[in-house]
């Protein structure tokens, strides 16, 4: 399958910093006199081939709404949760990348890594991201195990060490020694999913769900031992597309149920908890809801 290799998705992913914003504390109580009836929200768009800059281009509304798709652009309210920190800005380690890194002279690599990761000299980049098994930027489709190994004995890492590992460490060492990384996988193996494809969607077939949580484990203790700490993880990239690269399909029900019934615990059992950022209390999809309106 012909990829895209270009050297710009190392700088594409944007994220949260650790410094607070100016002037501001964080509350965490609920402020019952808060409320966004009525209440608009302006829409400003700067677009390439196009006289868009920070222009006003649409004014939404807020109602009850149930699960959006992606492609409906929307805005979650949580009214018990203000002045909020910002964590910092990074960019996506993925194979593309860290292929397209390794043909770069010494020099220019210094350059690079200089440029977006060192605080003094350049952006002062501190979270990144990468991917568990292939991606829409990779080279090749590949998992870390093969096929049908259901209790995963042949996990390693192989194809990593040979590109994608030596960015991450340079990057890290570029930023100070540390980035808070997380990972994400676009899809499990074929061979979990109901269409026998990595690519075109398809879903996670139960009878692997436990198999795939321990994907996880596994690909973190490896990545650690590789002396790259593991900060977080999502469950899924983009759950609701389907996609002509590596994609999986899950509901908000359906990830909610995997990340509750078999990756959490498998996590928490293996002393991997603290890669959970938020904590939901299991809440259930109504009370999801209620957090906040979604405006559509």
């Amino acid at each position: 399958m012909h990829k895209l290799t270009y050297l710009a998705c190392l700088f594409l992913l944007a994220a949260c910093s650790e410094n607070k914003v100016a002037n501001e504390t964080r509350t965490t109580t609920t402020d019952t006199s808060f409320s966004i009836d009525g209440k608009k929200v302006v829409v400003y768009t700067t677009a390439d081939s196009t006289q868009l800059r920070l222009s006003a281009t649409d004014t939404l509304s807020f109602a009850d709404f149930d699960q959006p798709l992606e492609t409906q652009a929307s805005i979650f309210i949580d009214p018990s949760h203000t002045f909020q920190t910002f964590l910092g800005i990074g960019g996506a380690l993925t194979d593309a990348s860290a292929e397209t890194f390794a043909k770069l002279p010494a020099d220019k690599q210094k350059e690079v890594l200089q440029a977006y990761y060192d605080k003094d000299k350049g952006i002062g980049y501190t979270i990144g991201r990468t991917n568990i098994n292939s991606c829409d930027f990779s080279s090749d489709t590949y998992t870390y195990v093969t096929d049908g190994d259901k209790e995963l004995k042949s996990f390693n890492l192989a194809h990593d060490q040979k590109f994608k590992i030596p960015l991450i460490k340079k990057a890290m060492e570029a930023a100070g020694g540390k980035i808070n990384l997380f990972v994400s996988p676009w899809s499990p193996p074929a061979w979990m999913k109901d269409n026998n494809d990595m690519l075109h969607g398809g879903k996670l077939k139960p009878e692997f769900y436990e198999s795939w949580a321990n994907y996880y484990v596994k690909f973190i203790q490896a990545y650690e031992k590789e002396g790259i700490p593991v900060w977080g993880l999502t469950v899924q990239n983009e759950p609701m597309a389907t996609q002509t690269w590596e994609s999986c399909i899950y509901t908000a029900e359906e990830e909610r149920d995997f990340l509750k019934n078999h990756l959490g615990p498998t996590m928490k059992r293996e002393g991997l908890a603290d890669k959970f950022k938020v904590s939901t209390k299991d809440l259930t999809l109504d009370q999801l809801k209620k957090l906040g309106k979604a405006g559509k």
